[in-house]
């Protein structure tokens, strides 16, 4: 069954304690790239370490420090455990964004705009999967950057095909419905499976 509204509690990273982030990120799956793969500079599995990674996830987030001015993300409590995560940020905080032809492709945009904030991954804690947690992820990450002064909300979600398997893997970034759902609308298809939404506030 889906969480119901009043199980879940959605708050900024830096407000969670980092063992929290931990247990969310587990050992495998999303454990193994920290949700660097837009911020490490050259090919992630080459150019940093797991104990790098988790260094630069574990600074990015400010675990435990609710003074802290920025954070990367949004942790969600399922009746108190740590259930899943949301990555939202101003876009210029993803060097591998720049170079990447998903956000840009049939736009003409200020790639330094830092007004425009970006949500690039989800993780859902084993065992907490299959019940809609992305929904209200993505819906706390579009309140947390309206609150936090953006101008616009990009994501580049996977398009699913009716009948086709996906892995886990594929839909870290999110799926075109989640965002539908969150009230973002399509302004790009790069590939046939990849959109750029958007939202502005």
């Amino acid at each position: 069954m889906p969480f119901h509204a009043s199980e879940l509690t959605i708050v900024p990273a830096n407000e969670a304690p980092w063992d929290d982030v931990a247990r969310i990120f587990g050992t495998t799956d999303a454990g193994h790239c920290q949700c660097q793969r837009f911020k490490v500079v050259g090919w992630i599995w080459r150019d940093s370490t797991h104990e790098e990674r988790t260094a630069m996830l574990r600074a990015q987030t400010a675990c435990g420090r609710p003074e802290a001015p920025a954070t990367s993300g949004l942790v969600a409590y399922a009746s108190d455990e740590p259930a899943g995560w949301v990555a939202v940020e101003p876009r210029v905080a993803y060097p591998k964004l720049r170079t990447s032809r998903v956000p840009w492709s049939g736009r003409s945009e200020d790639k330094d705009d830092p007004g425009v904030w970006a949500v690039t991954c989800f993780v859902v804690r084993k065992g907490f999967r299959g019940r809609g947690l992305t929904y209200p992820l993505a819906q706390a990450a579009v309140d947390f950057a309206r609150e936090r002064g953006a101008r616009a909300l990009e994501a580049y979600p996977m398009v699913t095909e009716p009948g086709k398997e996906i892995t886990w893997g594929e839909t870290h970034v999110g799926t075109r419905q989640v965002f539908e759902e969150a009230g973002l609308k399509e302004v790009s298809r790069p590939t046939k499976r990849r959109v750029v939404m958007r939202i502005g506030f």
